[in-house]
């Protein structure tokens, strides 16, 4: 949307939408989700942030060995290690 579209009225009958009840939005089409649904479900992180971070000459150049893609590895490697320390029992 550009800034030009943000004081133009809206075209949408919301006032309708509102007064629906949640069984007049199910949709009798859409299949049940199973118990696995949501367990096999992607995880997609929130936005990234930027840093300045000092590795090690080695590591790095083991990272960016095998080509573009060197920071997202190590974010992967990070977010193992992440999810391993909360298993951890306290």
């Amino acid at each position: 949307m550009s800034k030009h579209d943000a004081g133009k009225k809206s075209q949408t009958n919301g006032d309708d939408v509102d007064k629906l009840e949640d069984s007049d939005l199910v949709d009798a089409e859409s299949p049940e989700l199973h118990e696995t649904f949501w367990q096999e479900a992607i995880f997609v992180p929130g936005p990234q942030h930027h840093m300045t971070l000092r590795i090690d000459a080695d590591v790095l150049e083991l990272f960016r060995a095998p080509g573009p893609g060197d920071q997202r590895c190590m974010n992967a490697g990070l977010r193992r290690y992440t999810e391993a320390q909360r298993r951890r029992p306290s």
